[in-house]
């Protein structure tokens, strides 16, 4: 769920997620693996800064795009 949201983010600004990584000095492959694992509320604050929404976008409780 949060990895399709960052995914469809990405898409929108054409930028790859390992682009958004290295940008938002986030570990190489980390938000690859948020389909399995939960990211930390300060990983998730770099991406919601990145695109410049909320943390609640991320999640899906408010639409981001």
């Amino acid at each position: 769920m949060i990895l399709e949201k960052i995914q469809k983010l990405c898409e929108a600004k054409g930028i790859a997620i390992a682009k958004l990584e290295k940008e938002a000095k986030i570990g190489n492959g980390t938000i690859s693996r948020w389909d399995n694992s939960s990211p930390t509320v300060a990983n998730l604050k770099k991406v919601a800064d990145y695109f410049g929404v909320t943390i609640e976008e991320l999640l899906g409780e408010k639409e981001a795009v």
